[in-house]
């Protein structure tokens, strides 16, 4: 579990933080919440994450746009059935496609813009709507320990450095082919610690 949860996640914030370059009034936003719910004299522990409404926003946005895994793990069907109109018959290989699903405008309101906002309050999402981890029994067993990791890496990188951008156009958001949905062009950036660094 651990050493495939280290490459999702990694590439998960890889794009996390590409896309929070490329909207620089959500990353400000981010960093407000952080300084607003931790403060500036200590880092943030693992009992702030739920206190980071903003900050979980933004992961589960970014693994709605850019799911680690975009093929779910296949299965194959136990008996014949019907799916859409479709008969699938028994020992039929199935996988599911969360890209897809996750970019579907018949399911999300302007599903290519990265919009954290689409989750504030807890905003109800349907489990076949959102499913970067899987669902049901054969979701992915990791997928707490991954939201936590990510919770802490992404402060980590917010709370602890400045960012910018490498030049003046946007971080290249092109995705390759694999198992793994990762960015064809490896992120560039720079960072710098903040005036007050409270990340010792």
């Amino acid at each position: 579990m651990l050493l495939v949860g280290s490459d999702t996640t990694a590439v998960t914030m890889e794009w996390a933080l590409s896309i929070l370059l490329n909207h620089p009034t959500v990353l400000h936003k981010a960093r407000s919440e952080i300084d607003d719910v931790v403060g500036p004299d200590r880092v943030m522990d693992e009992d702030d994450l739920p206190k980071l409404k903003y900050l979980q926003n933004i992961i589960t946005e970014t693994l709605r746009l850019f799911p680690a895994a975009p093929l779910l793990v296949l299965h194959y069907s136990s008996a014949d059935c019907k799916i859409a109109g479709y008969d699938i018959p028994r020992g039929t290989m199935l996988l599911v496609n969360a890209w897809a699903i996750h970019r579907d405008p018949n399911l999300w309101e302007d599903p290519m813009s990265f919009r954290p906002e689409r989750f504030d309050g807890g905003a109800h999402v349907e489990l076949t709507e959102l499913l970067p981890f899987g669902m049901g029994r054969r979701s992915c067993r990791g997928a707490g320990l991954a939201r936590r990791v990510m919770g802490l890496a992404l402060r980590s990188m917010i709370q602890c450095f400045e960012w910018e951008r490498v030049g003046e156009g946007e971080v290249d958001l092109g995705e390759g082919i694999g198992v793994t949905l990762f960015k064809t062009e490896p992120l560039v950036a720079k960072c710098k610690a903040p005036p007050v660094h409270h990340c010792k």
